[in-house]
């Protein structure tokens, strides 16, 4: 038979507000994430496939706005030589019927919505099996029917499914709960799974596609999809990932020393090219000892460069401060500014005090030498 090939997508949470994020950053991610269908449209039309199976999780919520459903609807009708396939996920479950209702109504011919745990045949000889998720939390293995459907002998078995594994995490605690050997029972080609926002391979015919628009710096780098071809009924199958994010999202720890060149090492950490800083999300995370100067030069080396990224954060909880009596004389080498100094690194380097106070009187430190540096610098009018 003529290989058949399909792109496998899942996770698109449409309509996600990024609400732990900043305004800025918060609405390029917005938009990226709307423009997914037509970048899965394009990726599909360059790789010269007629299909994309999206396992679930279309949207973000029950209740996208009106914009959101049928932008996305539009998007999808205007890629007239494609067929999109789709189950309800458990973040936009099939209980969602004014949601669905309102999705069937509008929706073009090339847009199909699989609400019932029912066979379709996408093409002569290929039937697509889909679990929809009923509720937000089935509590069972809305696979398990797959087993005992039969097809003719040669054709082909996909299928469509959202939800976690028995051995393998959901990204919801009591996801769907989906057999990891039902590509076996069930005799499929390949199992689409969605539900996990990493890429994720199963076992040789099961596989998650991941969110093809990263969205948290637990699943590193950029969004993706998978590009899967059948040769033949049994035959395993062919896949290949494809890159469909627009944002790239990196953690990276920051290990220091109070011989540390800070600004080089942060520096060294930083993507190579600059000019796509502004399509990264960076989460810094500094851990060990410095000295408060040091502390003080990593703060102003992420200044100077947060701002060129979509977003930029550091966290110093993991970093600790390491006191000396040459940091006391930059913030004041007498006086009443001096002796709250020394009363602060006493404090701080005190073992009979609690980890807690102690942390507080250095940060206290910190600060009072971070303000001593600024006052001591020269205004932009005497520079």
């Amino acid at each position: 038979m003529t290989p058949f090939r399909f792109l496998h997508t899942s996770d698109l949470h449409l309509g996600k507000r990024f609400g732990q994020m900043p305004e800025e950053a918060r609405a390029d991610l917005q938009q990226a994430r709307q423009q997914t269908i037509a970048t899965l449209a394009r990726m599909a039309q360059e790789q010269g496939v007629g299909h994309v199976l999206i396992a679930g999780d279309m949207f973000d919520t029950e209740t996208p706005s009106e914009r959101v459903q049928r932008q996305a609807l539009a998007a999808m009708g205007a890629a007239t030589d494609l067929h999109w396939w789709m189950i309800p996920g458990n973040h936009d479950s099939a209980a969602a019927e004014t949601l669905w209702a309102g999705m069937e109504s509008h929706a073009a011919d090339n847009t199909h919505l699989l609400m019932q745990p029912e066979p379709v045949e996408m093409t002569p000889g290929v039937h697509l099996l889909p679990a929809p998720c009923r509720h937000r939390f089935a509590g069972q293995d809305l696979t398990q029917w797959m087993d005992d459907y039969e097809t003719p002998a040669g054709d082909l078995r996909i299928g469509l499914a959202h939800g976690g594994v028995l051995d393998f995490g959901s990204d919801e605690a009591d996801g769907e709960v989906i057999s990891p050997n039902r590509a076996s029972s069930a005799r499929l080609d390949y199992l689409a799974l969605g539900d996990w926002h990493g890429a994720f391979t199963l076992n040789d015919r099961s596989r998650y596609s991941g969110t093809p628009e990263a969205d948290r710096f637990k699943h590193a780098g950029r969004g993706q999809c998978l590009l899967v071809e059948l040769t033949g009924a049994g035959q395993l199958p062919d896949v290949t990932t494809l890159e469909t994010g627009a944002y790239h999202w990196q953690e990276q720890i920051l290990q220091l020393t109070p011989a540390s060149d800070v600004a080089a090492q942060l520096q060294a950490l930083l993507p190579a090219q600059r000019a796509e800083w502004h399509h990264h999300l960076m989460r810094l995370k500094a851990e060990g000892w410095v000295t408060a100067p040091q502390r003080l030069a990593l703060d102003e080396a992420v200044a100077q460069v947060a701002p060129e990224f979509c977003h930029f954060a550091l966290e110093k909880s993991g970093l600790r401060s390491e006191h000396q009596v040459s940091d006391l004389d930059l913030i004041a080498t007498n006086g009443a500014l001096r002796a709250a100094a020394e009363d602060l690194m006493g404090a701080a380097e005190d073992a009979r005090q609690a980890q807690g106070e102690r942390d507080i009187a250095s940060a206290a430190l910190n600060r009072l030498f971070a303000y001593a540096q600024e006052s001591a610098s020269p205004s932009e009018g005497e520079a």
